[in-house]
């Protein structure tokens, strides 16, 4: 008899603390319902002691919370179509206040990042989009982070994920990325063309001054030909030079006189004088 006894005591002792027991996790924090009121003590981390039937409790994760954003299509303000997905990071930090003042808090942070998402959308440019993603990221923030605070949630992060942008305008782009790539190795070709000009001007003033520095030059460029071990050898000769043996061998034409000498026993013919005809 003595014996069953203490078997019932322990069997309700065993009921009572599995349902007065429970066991809250380090990432977590314990919110008591007391006849359907909160108390104001949160249980932390450990094993909490509950009231069987008047006790209920519910448990709060304080870990950063990953929620990504779906894709959301919308017209930037230079009236470009775009979908724009991105994702949020957010924590608890008020576990009675985010179980009391909202039914679902990741559903509701949810829904104010998509809308957050599509005014930012329609508030900036393409560019902006694509190039100045760290200051729209902080004011996306700044607007989810606004009716978050009275949940008792903090956003610590928003990222915009991606932007996909329209066939047609992706080969626009590209035409455009291209067009300002050619213009680059134009403005630089140029800018070498005038300043390699420049040098051989100071070159030709130089090689003006003497003379024999053109020659030194051409016997330079023999050397650099004949290196190459070529069969033909073209030189590079100057128009001056020419200019100058034409006019030589003219003038020596000019004073060379042409005359005639008979050969042995003969005389020199005389000029014929042309008949008179009647």
């Amino acid at each position: 008899m003595l014996v069953e006894i203490i078997v019932a005591v322990a069997a309700a002792g065993a009921v009572w603390a599995g349902a007065s027991l429970r066991v809250v996790r380090q990432y977590e924090r314990g919110l008591v319902f007391r006849f359907g009121r909160v108390r104001s003590r949160v249980r932390e981390p450990g094993l909490a002691m509950l009231v069987p039937i008047a006790d209920r409790l519910q448990k709060v994760n304080m870990q950063i919370i990953t929620l990504p954003v779906p894709a959301q299509e919308g017209i930037t303000r230079d009236n470009v179509t775009v979908r724009v997905d991105a994702v949020v990071y957010f924590k608890v930090i008020d576990p009675v206040v985010a179980a009391v003042n909202v039914q679902d808090y990741r559903f509701a942070v949810g829904q104010v990042a998509q809308t957050s998402l599509r005014s930012i959308i329609g508030k900036s440019d393409l560019d902006d989009l694509l190039s100045n993603r760290e200051r729209l990221n902080q004011g996306l923030e700044l607007m989810i982070d606004s009716p978050a605070l009275d949940w008792g949630v903090h956003i610590d992060r928003v990222e915009i994920k991606d932007v996909a942008l329209p066939e047609t305008m992706k080969r626009s782009m590209s035409r455009q990325a291209e067009a300002e790539r050619e213009r680059r190795a134009r403005v630089i070709s140029a800018d070498g063309e005038l300043q390699a000009s420049t040098k051989l001007s100071q070159a030709a003033a130089t090689m003006a001054d003497t003379p024999a520095a053109l020659q030194l030059r051409l016997l330079e460029t023999v050397v650099q030909v004949a290196a190459e071990k070529n069969s033909t050898l073209v030189l590079p000769f100057p128009v001056e030079l020419l200019r100058f043996l034409d006019h030589a061998t003219r003038h020596g034409e000019k004073m060379q006189v042409p005359h005639e000498e008979p050969a042995d026993g003969q005389t020199a013919p005389s000029p014929r004088v042309p008949e008179e005809t009647t």
